[in-house]
């Protein structure tokens, strides 16, 4: 065992991991974000935290409404994945643009994502800045799935039991083997 560097443990041991995007709108706008930093806090009541960037448009979005839609993208979503990852919804509408489909949320204003495995709706009960991010915890008040599940979306490296999918700009996306 030796001292290593931040960058040497995300490289060999911070995948895979499972993506979601964080679907959020407020004041007249929305956006997607894709995450790989969410975990589940809480069974009763269901809770889910995730951890963005100050930067990202996103945040803004959901500091400014306090909820947020998380969306589980599946195997045929890798290439929109890396158009919503890679551009900012400062620019572009990335439901035009990634030819989605917005449906309405029952509970919160950032809509579903038709296509996606899953949508949870969440209202923000905790936020704390932690580094150079910001940790949204939201409970879950509204569950949606697909009836027509698929494989989920992974950020992956190159161990192997992945189907590779799709890879640009340092981003690698793929789905367990079946």
């Amino acid at each position: 065992m030796r001292s290593g560097t931040w960058s040497e443990f995300r490289e060999h041991c911070a995948r895979p991991e499972r993506v979601v995007w964080a679907v959020s709108a407020y004041d007249g706008k929305r956006s997607i974000c894709p995450l790989g930093w969410k975990m589940n806090t809480s069974i009763s009541p269901p809770m889910m935290a995730i951890s963005v960037a100050p930067g990202r448009f996103s945040h803004g979005l959901i500091s400014g409404s306090g909820e947020f839609v998380l969306a589980w993208p599946g195997a045929d979503l890798a290439e929109k994945t890396m158009l919503c990852g890679t551009s900012s919804g400062r620019d572009i509408d990335k439901f035009a643009e990634a030819e989605l489909t917005a449906l309405p949320a029952t509970e919160v204003q950032a809509p579903l994502v038709a296509e996606c495995i899953a949508n949870l709706e969440c209202r923000v009960v905790e936020q704390v800045t932690t580094g150079d991010h910001t940790i949204f915890v939201g409970e879950v008040v509204a569950i949606w799935v697909s009836e027509v599940p698929s494989r989920q979306l992974c950020s992956i490296d190159h161990s192997r039991g992945y189907d590779f999918l799709v890879e640009r700009g340092g981003y690698r996306f793929g789905v367990v083997t079946e």
